[in-house]
């Protein structure tokens, strides 16, 4: 879903901002055409960043859907709903029915938070990170990796390499703007954001192998970007985070450097779509089965694809060697039951796992902390687990 708006989270990490920060820390920012460049905007104060907040969180709570729920989704919350509403409201075809570039050019899950923060007068307060654009060779050509850089405190930066989701087909870094800028924020961190090379013009495993080769030319060039090369952990959602966790077996078989941490947001970790969540939420937006089935058809070579290991993540001989993970999963989402089975054959294989289940809410929803509780919160648990990592 090409999307040109960019959700941004805004964070910092003093006491003062304690509401903010309860908050989520998340605001979205309408920056058309936005351009990878080194800003000096002016620090916003603690008390106005406060007030901000404040609003934020008034105009969320306020937030009512105008339809019945939907059948598919009795527990949803009104915020979610309120979202999902939005997203309905632009009558884009069923993206299975468009081809990839036609996908790819329709409204996405950001384009509806977007402008339900317009309709609710949720304000647009400034990032306070600055971001550059690298290009990264890989087998063939080059990738685009957009770099949030913090600014303030002093580096050395622990560095997150951070994988968007899209079904290894559509979206963009400006999609998942929201998820690679709030980690920036909230962990004080360098993240580096990586495009990959997307289905069909680019079949498994280009996606998989550019993730691989993006992350060790972040290990090579960290210092350069003010990180650490020695703090490097991987971040994905949806597709981005089965791209962070075959990363993290890539560098394991290869005889690379392990990420010292993952976070896997409703990833993909399997091919089989007669899972519960698959029966159960064959319906659900912004993701379904039938979307998702699309997603592996134009990815894979072939079914058989699917039971590769970097597919099929449960399949991985050698799970023990995973680095400490957490995995959030989103309740009213097809891919709830894979990634719950990942974390349980995680802790199986002896891998510190903290996994959580967020009730009422569809897949996309942790970049959605502005209006929904459970983005931030979980958003909170990412970046703990982060942090926590990066100090020991």
């Amino acid at each position: 879903m090409k999307n040109n708006n960019s959700l941004n989270f805004l964070v910092t990490g003093t006491w003062q901002l304690g509401l903010y920060l309860a908050l989520g820390c998340s605001l979205v920012s309408c920056n058309t055409n936005q351009k990878e460049t080194t800003g000096n905007a002016t620090a916003t104060t603690a008390d106005s960043l406060a007030s901000t907040a404040d609003s934020s969180r008034t105009a969320a709570l306020n937030l009512v859907p105008k339809e019945p729920k939907p059948t598919w989704a009795p527990e949803i919350t009104p915020p979610m709903q309120v979202v999902l509403e939005q997203l309905a409201s632009y009558k884009t075809p069923p993206l299975p029915t468009l081809s990839a570039p036609e996908a790819r050019q329709q409204p996405s899950p950001t384009t509806a938070v977007l402008d339900v923060m317009q309709k609710n007068n949720i304000p647009m307060p400034p990032a306070p990170v600055d971001t550059t654009g690298k290009s990264i060779p890989v087998a063939g050509g080059s990738i685009h990796a957009r770099v949030y850089t913090p600014k303030s405190g002093a580096g050395p930066f622990p560095v997150i390499v951070y994988y968007h989701g899209g079904g290894w087909v559509i979206a963009n870094l400006d999609t998942y703007n929201a998820s690679a800028q709030g980690l920036a924020e909230q962990v004080g961190a360098v993240v580096v954001s990586v495009a990959y090379r997307q289905a069909p013009e680019h079949k498994f495993p280009t996606a998989h192998n550019d993730s691989y080769a993006a992350y060790q030319w972040v290990l090579k060039n960290a210092a350069s970007l003010q990180g650490d090369p020695k703090r490097v952990a991987v971040v994905g959602e949806s597709a981005g985070g089965n791209l962070a966790a075959a990363v993290s077996m890539m560098a394991k078989q290869k005889g690379a450097m392990v990420p010292l941490y993952q976070v896997l947001v409703y990833p993909i970790a399997g091919s089989d779509t007669q899972t519960k969540s698959y029966q159960q939420y064959a319906s659900a937006k912004p993701l379904d089965k039938p979307l998702m089935e699309w997603f592996f058809k134009q990815y894979l070579r072939s079914p058989a694809d699917g039971n590769n290991p970097m597919i099929t993540l449960t399949k991985a001989p050698d799970l023990k060697s995973m680095p400490p993970t957490t995995i959030i999963n989103a309740q009213l989402d097809p891919l709830l039951s894979e990634g719950e089975m990942l974390a349980d054959k995680l802790k199986t294989a002896g891998v510190a796992v903290n996994q959580k289940t967020f009730s009422g809410v569809t897949h996309e929803f942790f970049g959605m902390a502005t209006v929904l509780p459970e983005a931030k919160e979980a958003q909170a648990m990412a970046a703990a687990d982060l942090k926590k990592a990066f100090t020991k």
